[in-house]
C-alpha cells in the first residue's frame, strides 16, 4: 500500500448486497455490489501516530462501495483501492511550507513594469487631461 503500511487483506471487510438501478434478470438476483470496510482502530498494521492521524482526518471506519461492474470480483478489486485510496490519502503528511519573500530584482522589475505601463496609460489621454 505504502513504503511504510501494508494492510493484510484480511482486516478489510468485504461486504456483498444487490446492485441498486435496473439491469434484468441477472442484477436482480446477483449480489454485485460490494462495501469494502477498514476499521481503523482494530488495525495491527497501523502504529499508534498512524491511527491518531487517519482518526483526525478520516474517521474510525472507511467505508468504499463499488456498483460499478457486472462482476462481483471486480467490484471487489475497486471497493478495497478505494479504501486504500482513502487510507493512503489520510496517511500523507503534508509538506512544511517555507516562507519566502521575493527577490529585490524582482521588486525592481515589477516597479519597472508597473512604471511602464502607467506611461503608456498616460499616453492614451487626451491632451490637456
Amino acid at each position: 500500500m505504502t513504503r511504510t503500511v501494508a494492510v493484510a487483506p484480511g482486516e478489510i471487510r468485504l461486504r456483498t448486497s444487490r446492485s441498486s438501478g435496473p439491469g434484468g434478470q441477472h442484477a436482480q438476483k446477483s449480489e454485485t455490489r460490494v462495501e469494502a470496510i477498514f476499521d481503523v482502530e482494530a488495525s495491527s498494521a497501523l502504529s499508534p501516530a498512524q491511527k491518531k492521524r487517519v482518526l483526525a482526518k478520516a474517521g474510525p471506519v472507511l467505508r468504499a462501495v463499488a456498483q460499478d461492474e457486472r462482476s462481483q470480483l471486480r467490484n471487489k478489486e475497486l471497493a478495497v483501492e478505494r479504501v486504500v485510496e482513502v487510507l493512503r490519502e489520510a496517511l500523507r503528511v503534508p509538506r512544511h511550507r517555507v516562507a519566502t519573500k521575493p527577490s529585490r530584482a524582482a521588486k525592481q522589475r515589477r516597479l519597472e513594469q508597473k512604471k511602464r505601463r502607467g506611461e503608456t496609460k498616460k499616453l492614451r489621454r487626451a491632451p490637456g487631461d
